[in-house]
């Protein structure tokens, strides 16, 4: 089958891991062991941490947080657009009532 399953190896902080994956998902998926690496390296050359199990937990740390932040600024545009639209709908629902009374 073509959504099968199939072997991708990934490398972070120096160590191969071999992940299964769905073909239409692979690209997404090397592309977050890479951003995994990076994270992962950037603590270590700190030097602050040692051990790849503490350096993974701080990367989840820091991932998770940086994840957190972008939602939490998606919810405030979500916010804001909400406001504009209701607005706008005021404005609309306002204009067409003057337009209708007009009309009369």
């Amino acid at each position: 089958m073509a959504n099968e399953p199939k072997p991708v190896v990934l490398t972070i902080l120096g160590k191969e891991y071999r992940v299964a994956c769905p073909p239409e998902e692979r690209e997404a998926l090397l592309q977050s062991a890479a951003y995994l690496d990076e994270k992962m390296c950037e603590i270590r050359d700190r030097g602050r941490t040692t051990g790849s199990d503490n350096i993974a937990v701080m990367a989840a740390l820091n991932i998770t947080h940086e994840l957190m932040q972008k939602q939490g600024q998606g919810d405030k545009i979500d916010n804001t657009l909400s406001a504009r639209v209701k607005n706008l709908q005021s404005k609309i629902e306002a204009a067409l009532s003057s337009a209708r009374q007009i009309e009369i």
